[in-house]
């Protein structure tokens, strides 16, 4: 059984860790450096991404998270993970980082603020179609080669990744915890 974190500093916590505990994973709350140790996976969720950014300064967490990213740790970011992730945020503050562990360049509210939030079907990679529930979601508009396109989504700007994965580190434009399939959550959890 994989033990996989949950960032619980802010954002959708209690919806990721439900979800995982329905693939019987082995869950953790992850609050403090610490509890990344023995972990096989981490799930950063959506939320705020700048506040997420600040609370894992403040908690000791991110350089620990860094180095562990460098070193191959698999980690999933959805919407505001996503962004924390990437190489590079388009639309962000200008003290805003991100771990950089994608070679993609996401636009916060690429897809419009709270009230433009919609639901839309994703066609994933080896999975089918997946209920997708975009809230103020970002947009993926430049990608590496390197980067793995697991779903597309055109929402009348053209094709956009919306799931993606390089080696170890997973983005998803999307909220997968906010409905009731996992088949995104079990997508990495069976590469752990």
């Amino acid at each position: 059984m994989p033990r996989v974190g949950v960032l619980a500093l802010q954002g959708d916590v209690r919806e990721h860790v439900s979800m995982l505990q329905e693939l019987d994973v082995d869950v953790v709350r992850v609050r403090h450096p610490e509890d990344l140790d023995n972990l096989d996976g981490l799930v950063l969720p959506g939320g705020e991404s700048t506040t997420i950014a600040y609370l894992l300064a403040t908690s000791g967490i991110r350089t620990t998270l860094e180095e562990k990213i460098n070193a191959g740790f698999s980690v999933m970011g959805t919407c505001a993970g996503l962004i924390l992730l990437s190489r590079e945020i388009l639309g962000g503050r200008s003290d805003q980082w991100s771990y950089g562990a994608l070679d993609i360049s996401v636009r916060r509210n690429g897809y419009g603020r709270q009230i433009a939030s919609f639901e839309s079907p994703v066609e994933v990679k080896g999975v089918g179609v997946v209920p997708g529930v975009f809230i103020r979601a970002p947009k993926i508009e430049r990608w590496s080669d390197e980067v793995e396109v697991l779903a597309m989504l055109d929402h009348g700007d053209g094709q956009h990744p919306v799931l993606v994965r390089h080696a170890n580190v997973w983005g998803c434009a999307f909220h997968p915890e906010l409905t009731l399939d996992s088949r995104v959550h079990q997508l990495f959890t069976d590469s752990l």
